[in-house]
């Protein structure tokens, strides 16, 4: 079994989620949407350039807001829709996202 690094699973994750809120409330085809498209572009470059790496939080938990005012209000109204969804179209995907987060909880601010 190929073992996907930390960055990958979250790639994937932020890219199901993106997938699943397009396909419901914009572009019902395989594809998504412009709008879209440009989040899904901009998530995937910013997991590649996260400061924390591997030893990351899930991007929910994070304490630094590395995206844009705009995009971060994009994300977190998808991951208020998809995020419940998800566990009914990718469980696996979803229960291995709640461990990541359990196995790396937010960094407090001391």
């Amino acid at each position: 079994m190929n073992k996907m690094s930390r960055i990958e699973r979250e790639k994937q994750t932020v890219g199901l989620l993106i997938k699943l809120y397009c396909h419901d409330k914009h572009h019902p085809h395989e594809e998504l949407c412009r709008d879209c498209q440009i989040l899904f572009d901009y998530a995937q470059q910013r997991l590649d350039h996260c400061k924390f790496g591997e030893d990351k939080t899930v991007c929910g938990d994070c304490t630094v807001h590395c995206y844009k005012i705009e995009m971060r209000e994009k994300i977190i109204s998808i991951m208020r829709y998809s995020g419940p969804r998800i566990l009914f179209h990718h469980p696996i995907v979803a229960i291995q996202h709640l461990i990541d987060k359990k196995a790396h909880p937010p960094k407090k601010n001391n």
